[in-house]
């Protein structure tokens, strides 16, 4: 079975420095029907003007994966860690039992977007951390990279979950077939572009959640090129 999330049925957030589109129930935005899939809970798309930014705040026992898609995000957090995240990056924080952290755009005249992430945790209570990775573009280009997953390794970050999140960057014509298996879940999310998921049309920021689906095959439609994130899920 896939059911289809529409680009315009996502919760949207207009607060001048930010533009926000929630996939799922998120701040302001509630839908008891989208309170999030299986352990995803929250995909954030968010724009943020020049020199602003999220300040200090905390947050516990959640999984939260920042991926930039143009731009870069200058994070802190009482770990010590003081980064600057960009294009083909995957940062990871296990908030654990509690980090306080903040998230500002670093340039002072270009706007920042990109995607945030939770993914609730297999087990709470854990150490807070922190890890970030870049990998190569040409790792995403016609398949899937692997960006988290619950061993981590090869260039793909660690998360306390059966879950493991995925982005392809597809030219015209190009497809993925991948299997998911009995039991499973999978969620995909369209970054930019036009794809078909199991021949279901989806545009940029769709979402098809699939359920009772071992297998999938994903189809790259539009001229320009195709960006997707795919979430394989417990």
């Amino acid at each position: 079975m896939i059911e289809i999330r529409r680009s315009e049925e996502r919760g949207h957030a207009q607060h001048g420095w930010l533009d926000s589109y929630h996939t799922f129930s998120f701040a302001d935005y509630y839908d008891p029907k989208h309170m999030g899939f299986r352990s995803l809970r929250v995909i954030n798309e968010d724009r943020v003007a020049p020199g602003r930014g999220f300040g200090a705040h905390g947050h516990r026992d959640m999984e939260i994966l920042s991926y930039v898609l143009s731009g870069s995000l200058a994070h802190k957090d009482s770990l010590g860690h003081k980064e600057v995240l960009e294009p083909n990056e995957i940062q990871r924080m296990s908030a654990g039992t509690g980090v306080v952290h903040s998230e500002f755009n670093a340039s002072e005249t270009e706007p920042v977007h990109f995607l945030q992430i939770w993914i609730e945790p297999a087990s709470t209570g854990t150490r807070s951390s922190y890890e970030q990775i870049r990998f190569a573009p040409e790792d995403k280009q016609g398949r899937l990279k692997l960006l988290a997953g619950p061993q981590g390794g090869n260039g793909a970050a660690t998360i306390n979950q059966d879950a493991k999140v995925f982005v392809a960057e597809l030219k015209q014509g190009d497809r993925i077939d991948y299997d998911l298996g009995r039991g499973r879940y999978g969620w995909l999310h369209v970054i930019r572009g036009g794809a078909s998921v199991n021949e279901t049309a989806l545009k940029t920021g769709d979402a098809a959640a699939l359920s009772a689906e071992n297998s999938l095959s994903v189809v790259a439609t539009s001229t320009e090129p195709a960006e997707i994130l795919f979430f394989d899920l417990a």
